[in-house]
């Protein structure tokens, strides 16, 4: 079975939003990684040494290759990366093999004959 990792970093109010997304697309499930701290362009500012910024999650979501690029884009529209600077990012990875997926697999292999 051909998979494929979706990395989300995400502001932490929009991560239910994304999750719920992901769900709807065909994702079987996602783990959340919460209390990240991210930089872009410019650094966020600072008073008296505390972080003005809000805590970011990495979202993985472990998904077929043929739902892959739907889920990304769906995962991108809810959480407004385009129109929101800073809201978040995503990005997919190529995974060569994986475990314990035994309870996942049936509703992945039938999804991915559902679409050939």
């Amino acid at each position: 079975m051909n998979l494929k990792l979706i990395v989300a970093l995400v502001s932490d109010e929009k991560t239910d939003a994304v999750i719920d997304a992901a769900r709807d697309a065909g994702a079987t499930g996602a783990t959340v990684i919460t209390s990240g701290r991210g930089e872009g362009l410019k650094p966020d500012k600072t008073f008296l040494g505390l972080d003005l910024t809000g805590q970011r999650d990495v979202l993985l979501f472990l998904v077929a290759q043929q739902r892959a690029r739907e889920i990304l884009e769906t995962i991108a529209k809810a959480g407004q990366f385009d129109e929101e600077p800073g809201s978040g990012i995503a990005f997919q990875l190529a995974i060569e093999d994986a475990e314990g997926l035994k309870t996942q697999a049936p509703t992945l292999l039938e999804e991915i004959e559902a679409q050939l």
